[in-house]
């Protein structure tokens, strides 16, 4: 047994900084140590503990800490690659992540969405308060620590940014996070640290490793325990074409060694794929740094942590964010069941109706199924791919049952102009985007303005509820048909809906109105209108000033209280008083 590397993911919005705080760190680890010190692996850069003592020199004397995990692995690849919980039932590829703000723009969608998908699987988090350089007044100064260098600033340079800092304590409070900038942490249990960075000057950057490895080092290090000589354990990042070699997959293992000519196993969409590895790659040293072409070398072997490039027959139709394990050759039966297992936790046919969800990664998958969960929104289908006539279809069937299901989310993946029309002719919205928090905002707006849709569509169909008040001197005309001048007391009256007493006695329906000696079709609470009814007689049947309601068919009465969220205060009050004068006939009536 052995302790690991720790795997590190950065976060965050796009244009806050991740690739430049990534540059740096690696920037910085160079200039801190010999050149080659440290290692470029396929999308990650290793930092071995050399490297991070002499980052962290000063800090680590002055805090008496004593580094003892092997050095960091940061994983560098875009998108969700790095949370799947294929790795761990719940968990994350990565150990702990680094949430990069911009501490001049705050918390944006994408942040959002990191946040969100952190949360959902309990990885623990720094927050790296990016771009510190921009604020007025900021100096830099490579000879000083960070609080030191804080410390030194003007006065109205350091107010503003407590200033900024608080404001991200306060939208992280507002998120049900406690956070602290992290010299003022006091329980790092309960507390998230804010560390302020620049990604162009440095500043912070000793600082934030360090308490990266801190954390790890109080938090992780039982989960950091692998066995070196077991089978190799990791998780896809990338599928790509590699120029002579084909098909290879970009892996993060995080145990075992794999070793050339090994049996590997990974989980596909179907069926698991076994392959023999007949290559294991990773880059020249610092040459993703240095070239734009990056150049490979052939090892024998890769133990975990690491990030190591695979060339292998037979695995084109392999996915991003996968699992992957090494094998015997006879086992492979028995691993493929354990990894199909962990696959079907992710890509299943949940629900009997329910959203359609299309993902470019298994990774973009599950963090779109959690995202939606959390707002309990069905799921009818989710797997990865583009956006085909067949998810319209299946959308389409769940139309007449739940017309809030009939959309199709993609996140990252490609949709026709031939699939988007078809999907316009059978009334199917598809939503696709890049950023998974923008998708859930976008299917919610539109499942709200469908909802009001379908309500308009049912409430026009029923009798709605309406009180009015024959007016006293008004009486135009006795019978033949009875004219009279009545208000509007609350709701809509309309013409041809028939009315009754606050006896229960039904009349007649409204035969026509007039307001201002113009013709209408519905009168609103407070206009004065004159009403004509056939077959009536003022002063028989009805007196001035009595009070009459609209006569809703106890079927009706059902459909407005079912939607009851949909109808005026008013409506409300006036629907109960009909029900009571309904009830006092006959006590059951609309139950």
């Amino acid at each position: 047994m052995a302790v690991r590397k720790l795997i590190c993911s950065v976060v965050g919005h796009v244009d806050h900084g991740k690739s430049s705080i990534l540059d740096k760190i690696r920037g910085t680890s160079v200039v801190a140590g010999e050149a080659g010190a440290i290692t470029q692996a396929i999308g990650a850069s290793i930092i071995p503990l050399k490297v991070l003592k002499k980052v962290c020199g000063d800090l680590l004397k002055q805090l008496k800490m004593e580094l003892t995990i092997p050095g960091l692995l940061f994983i560098d690849t875009p998108g969700h690659a790095a949370f799947t919980n294929l790795r761990k039932r719940g968990g994350s590829l990565a150990d702990i992540a680094v949430l990069v703000v911009d501490i001049n723009e705050g918390l944006m969608p994408q942040t959002m969405e990191s946040i969100e998908i952190l949360k959902a699987h309990k990885t623990p988090f720094v927050i790296a308060a990016n771009k510190i350089d921009k604020i007025s007044g900021w100096e830099s100064n490579k000879n000083k620590s960070l609080m030191a260098n804080i410390n030194s600033l003007q006065e109205h340079t350091r107010n503003k940014l407590d200033r900024k800092i608080y404001e991200l304590v306060e939208k992280f409070y507002n998120l049900g996070f406690q956070a602290e900038r992290f010299d003022r942490v006091e329980d790092y249990t309960k507390e998230l640290a804010i560390v302020p960075v620049s990604a162009l000057t440095g500043d912070g950057i000793p600082e934030l490793l360090m308490v990266i490895v801190g954390l790890a080092q109080k938090f992780l290090e039982k989960g950091l325990d692998i066995d070196t000589e077991g089978p190799a354990k990791g998780v896809i990042l990338e599928v790509k074409e590699t120029k002579g070699l084909g098909t290879t997959l970009d892996v993060i293992l995080f145990d075992g060694t794999l070793r050339k000519n090994d049996t590997i196993v990974i989980g596909g969409l179907e069926k698991p794929i076994i392959a023999k590895v007949r290559a294991l790659l990773e880059p020249a040293p610092l040459a993703e740094m240095m070239e734009k072409k990056t150049k490979f070398v052939q090892i024998k072997e890769a133990a975990a942590a690491t990030g190591v490039k695979i060339s292998a027959p037979g695995i084109d139709n392999a996915i991003a964010g996968m699992p992957i394990r090494s094998c015997k050759p006879e086992d492979t039966e028995k691993v493929g069941q354990e990894l199909q297992e962990q696959v079907e936790e992710v890509i299943v046919e949940v629900d009997q109706e329910g959203l359609i969800l299309k993902a470019d990664t298994l990774g973009s998958l599950e963090a779109m199924i959690t995202m939606f969960r959390q707002k309990n929104i069905p799921i009818r289908k989710a797997t990865i791919g583009d956006i085909t006539k067949k998810d319209v279809l299946l959308a389409v069937s769940n139309k007449e049952t739940d017309p809030l299901s009939a959309c199709i989310l993609g996140f990252n993946v490609a949709v026709s102009q031939e699939v988007l029309g078809y999907a316009k002719e059978q009334g199917i919205r598809i939503i696709d985007s890049q950023v998974i928090y923008n998708l859930l905002n976008e299917y919610e707006k539109w499942a709200a303005e469908e909802k009001r849709k379908i309500e308009a569509k049912v409430l026009d169909t029923v009798t709605r509820p309406f009180k009015i008040q024959l007016l006293k001197g008004y009486v135009f005309r006795q019978n033949n048909p009875a004219v009279v001048g009545v208000e509007i007391l609350g709701g809509t009256a309309k013409s041809g809906v028939a009315v009754m007493k606050e006896d229960g006695t039904t009349l007649v329906p409204i035969k026509s109105m007039q307001k201002e000696q113009e013709t209408i079709s519905e009168a609103k609470k407070g206009d004065q209108v004159a009403m004509s009814f056939s077959g009536l007689t003022i002063g028989r049947q009805i007196e001035e000033e009595e009070i009459l309601y609209s006569d809703i068919p106890e079927e009706d009465f059902k459909k407005l209280k079912e939607y009851k969220e949909y109808l005026q205060p008013e409506e409300k009050v006036i629907l109960r008083e009909i029900a009571q004068i309904k009830r006092a006939k006959s006590p059951m009536w609309g139950i």
